[in-house]
């Protein structure tokens, strides 16, 4: 992607020449001897008890305020940022000053990556600094850093805010904006979290194929594309559901992955067609056990992530202190529409639908229908966490019938501030029951609908050798990200979120 240069762009190219001119290399071998971090100097720092005198930190070049003979810089590295002192005298002491009145003044700019080796000490006003005594050029910056600034009363402009940009060149996002890092510092803390859960409690984690002949486990849209050597299409996976399942078919009792999904859909502020979802099965478990471990997983994550099971979500604190309530997909919907829906046929949910102004197609089933009504009518009243449970089997096609209540599934999804954020049943391991679902699917299939299930015949074909009662979640680590940082969009929580070509 070529561009016309601009003018700052052009100054910076001239140096490079320069730099290359006398003798200087401005992208010199990686090897550099770092010492010592940003953060932890200022921590550790102390003339008395833990002075440093020969500390080498490395990182780029912020600011720099250049005072005739010496100068004072920030240095940004892995930990933050730190001031440096550059004297004249201390990084040449010899009669050749080009070191600093030629290549520091004039050739050095900020974005720069740079090598200090020097002491540590504080200023008259008590920062701790470094005062350079070498000076290394690591890497030269040909583009120049969006400069964000800040007023006498802390308004920020001229900053790097555009959220397509931000976005797209998520590594200048990273550079300027304060607090960016830190979300995707959190979001590997909470990732870490679920792990050392499942970890200590005998998962075993696992991985699945992304590639698939028939997309399963879910009613998505899915991306499709075509094996050469085979010559047949394949599917990216909108779920690893099926392929963790035929898991405990084998025997494992508890597998889990982190599964990177995608579905060929829609994009806002809460869906990204590429998107990590976490999916376990335990065998010999039910949904009502999986609420149990889900209330103590999610009060593990608000801990290591916020210090906190009170968690700041915009404007509201979420708590997810155990335990959550539960509420039957039926009750929602008469408390927030007043219809009573439980033994409602296809026709008559279409009325409803009419009646509360929600859009319908011709290729919805009973299930969808429902669906619609509980997205667009109840969903968004569930800010504090709450299991949804005990939906209609028209909804759910790999869940098994619910033990006591007639037409219905074992089935739960956790509403947190407003949106689903995990989806679990006690699954059906009938093989039997299972082939009649698919094939209900296809029926919708047949109707229009494009997110209606495959047949998965070798699924099928692996309950037929038994699978033992087993419980599966699906948890959307994307939202749980975006909850558990307090941003308000996925593409907050994604380092690089799909976006049109520019």
């Amino acid at each position: 992607m070529h561009h016309e240069l601009s003018e700052q762009e052009q100054v910076r190219r001239q140096a490079l020449e320069e730099l290359k001119n006398l003798g200087i290399d401005p992208f010199p071998a990686p090897l550099y001897p770092v010492n010592a971090y940003s953060a932890s100097v200022k921590r550790d720092f102390d003339p008395e008890t833990n002075p440093m005198n020969d500390v080498c930190l490395a990182g780029r070049l912020m600011s720099i305020r250049i005072m005739g003979n010496a100068s004072f810089a920030v240095l940004k590295d892995a930990e933050g940022e730190i001031q440096v002192y550059i004297a004249r005298d201390s990084i040449a002491p010899c009669e050749d000053k080009t070191l600093y009145n030629t290549v520091f003044k004039k050739l050095i700019h900020l974005g720069d990556f740079v090598g200090v080796k020097g002491y540590v000490f504080k200023t008259k006003t008590g920062e701790t600094s470094i005062h350079v005594s070498e000076f290394t050029l690591l890497a030269k910056s040909l583009r120049p850093l969006p400069v964000v600034k800040k007023d006498a009363e802390g308004n920020i402009y001229d900053a790097f805010t555009d959220p397509e940009k931000r976005h797209r060149q998520r590594y200048v996002d990273l550079i300027v904006n304060e607090g960016v890092m830190d979300t995707f510092i959190k979001r590997t803390k909470m990732v870490n979290a679920i792990r050392e859960f499942l970890n200590e409690r005998g998962a075993l984690e696992v991985d699945t194929p992304v590639l698939q002949n028939i997309p399963g486990g879910a009613a998505a849209r899915p991306f499709v594309t075509h094996h050469n050597a085979l010559d047949v299409p394949f599917y990216l996976r909108i779920a690893n559901e099926l392929y963790l399942k035929r898991l405990i078919v084998g025997g494992f009792e508890w597998v889990y992955e982190f599964s990177r999904n995608f579905r060929n859909e829609g994009m806002d502020r809460t869906h990204n067609p590429e998107f990590t979802v976490l999916e376990f099965y335990v065998a010999y478990k039910d949904y009502f056990w999986m609420m149990e471990i889900t209330e103590q997983l999610f009060e593990k994550v608000a801990l290591a992530t916020n210090n906190s099971t009170e968690v700041p979500v915009g404007d509201k604190t979420i708590s997810f202190k155990a335990p959550f309530p539960r509420v039957s997909i039926f009750e929602a919907i008469k408390e927030h529409t007043g219809f009573d829906v439980s033994n409602m046929n296809e026709e008559e949910l279409r009325d409803v639908c009419k009646k509360l102004h929600i859009e319908t197609d011709a290729s919805m089933g009973k299930g969808k229908l429902i669906d619609e009504i509980f997205g667009e009518k109840c969903e968004k009243h569930y800010i504090q966490p709450t299991f949804i449970i005990d939906y209609p089997v028209e909804m759910s096609p790999l869940t098994k019938k619910h033990r006591s209540k007639e037409g219905l599934v074992e089935r739960f999804e956790l509403m947190v501030n407003g949106k689903e954020l995990a989806n679990a049943y006690t699954e059906l391991n009938d093989p039997i029951d299972q082939l009649e679902r698919f094939q209900e699917q296809m029926k919708l299939a047949e109707k229009g609908d494009d997110e209606a299930m495959f047949i998965d015949h070798d699924f099928v074909r692996s309950l037929e050798y038994g699978m033992p009662p087993t419980s599966g979640i699906g948890i959307g680590i994307d939202r749980l990200a975006m909850i558990m940082t307090n941003q308000p969009s996925i593409q907050e929580v994604l380092f690089f979120p799909q976006m049109r070509p520019e």
